[in-house]
């Protein structure tokens, strides 16, 4: 499984960043008159079908409330990750070797069978920080930073935010900034794009580590439109430069007639890859522009959350979401809180499910399936109850389905009777508790 595919289900710290800068903006913390501790726990299981990802983590988050709205939030999380994700090599109607990214070993992929690599363990330990206080009496400020440590990947974050109430703090104005700086480090080194998989042994054509840098930008207003109606609107910039590939995802190179992967000869006694097999290679630059817009619908007991998430980039990905949660309370403090999450994204511009044998080497290409085109659906609920002691807790159990698609124009003889995307679901379990003051 590659670091990306870690991103992804655990969530980078610079998007964590983000959410801080755009989250809870302008809702002033009630001042306590004895400063004390609350504590926000959380166990999660993530689990994709056919062997695929796992991931099980447990995330703490403290918050210290002191006199004069001012309040300090430490979180936690740690998180251990296994399972096997796809390569980007394509299934084939015969049986596939490939060398392992340590570059210490090969495993076979029996005939018709998408690539995966199954040998990924890693644990994840991630920290956060943030400091929230007013500054006059209608200014708020925040600023927070970041750190998380993988085996192969190192992030530090800072970020800041101020925030203005207008018209008896009915609106408020918000703006943040977050930057991050990442390392990589993969295992067996980086690959450089668009060169061979080469044999066991041979790290030729790796080089060391590789940093990327990331810039985002919120602005965001919020508007009490009634006693019942809240609304939000955000717009985030993000600037990422660097090293953006992926060091574990391969293209195939195939024949231009039969869509098979061009076998390669392999040398007696030493283990390799059996076909040509080329390292994926993106560009060194993206630029992401997002609009939220969120509204929040009090109904005689009953909440109604719906936002929407426009996104595009100079990759020429495209993407749409819809987000609706409706908490239905019930007797004896306790709730019901349906959601459903929709999600669709066009593919990137270099996306290519292979490559062509003779073909000139496009300057980027990438074939894996999350910068493809694909529709996600998430279905699901949570349940929450206040015990005897007055503590909130709750379970929520969701269900989520992706399903890609390949171009005709993309298919290439053979091709045709693979299957190129397989769907993917999942299940998310996640248990809460919350205590203190």
């Amino acid at each position: 499984m590659s670091d990306t595919d870690k991103r992804s289900i655990t969530g980078a710290l610079a998007a964590a960043t983000c959410t801080l800068l755009g989250a809870n903006a302008g809702q002033p913390v009630q001042a306590q008159e004895d400063p004390g501790w609350d504590f926000n726990t959380a166990l999660l299981y993530y689990g994709e079908d056919d062997d695929r990802v796992q991931d099980l983590s447990v995330s703490l988050l403290a918050r210290r409330t002191f006199v004069d709205d001012r309040v300090l939030s430490l979180g936690m999380t740690a998180d251990v990750l296994t399972g096997a994700s796809p390569s980007g090599a394509l299934p084939q109607g015969f049986p596939q070797t490939f060398t392992r990214p340590s570059g210490n070993d090969a495993y076979g992929i029996d005939a018709n069978l998408l690539p995966l690599d199954d040998t990924f363990r890693d644990t994840r330990v991630a920290l956060t920080a943030d400091w929230q206080q007013p500054l006059g009496r209608l200014y708020q400020v925040n600023v927070g930073a970041s750190a998380s440590r993988e085996y192969d990947y190192t992030h530090f974050g800072i970020n800041g935010k101020i925030a203005r109430d207008f018209k008896q703090r009915n609106t408020t104005l918000s703006a943040g900034v977050a930057l991050a700086r990442d390392r990589l480090d993969p295992v067996g080194e980086t690959p450089i794009g668009l060169t061979p998989m080469l044999n066991v042994g041979d790290l030729s054509n790796r080089t060391g580590a590789e940093d990327k840098t990331i810039l985002d930008v919120v602005f965001g207003v919020t508007q009490i439109i009634s006693r019942d109606l809240l609304v939000q609107m955000n717009y985030s910039y993000s600037d990422s430069s660097g090293y953006l590939s992926d060091p574990y995802k391969l293209l195939s190179v195939v024949d231009g007639v039969s869509g098979e992967t061009i076998a390669v000869a392999q040398t007696p006694g030493v283990g390799g890859p059996s076909h040509l097999y080329l390292h994926e290679h993106r560009p060194e630059d993206r630029a992401k522009h997002s609009l939220y817009t969120q509204a929040k619908y009090y109904m005689g007991g009953k909440v109604l959350d719906v936002s929407y998430r426009y996104m595009t980039d100079d990759w020429e990905i495209d993407s749409h979401t819809i987000d609706l949660r409706y908490r239905w309370p019930l007797a004896d403090k306790r709730y019901i809180e349906p959601h459903l999450r929709f999600y669709s994204q066009t593919e990137a511009e270099f996306y290519r499910l292979s490559l062509t044998d003779g073909d000139p080497l496009p300057a980027y290409a990438s074939a894996d399936y999350r910068l493809g085109d694909f529709d996600a659906l998430t279905v699901g609920a949570k349940y929450g109850w206040t015990t005897d002691s007055g503590n909130p807790m709750s379970v929520r159990l969701e269900f989520y389905q992706q399903s890609g698609n390949v171009a005709a124009e993309q298919l290439i003889g053979s091709q045709v009777n693979q299957d190129n995307y397989p769907d993917l679901s999942a299940i998310i379990l996640q248990f809460g508790y919350q205590f203190g003051n």
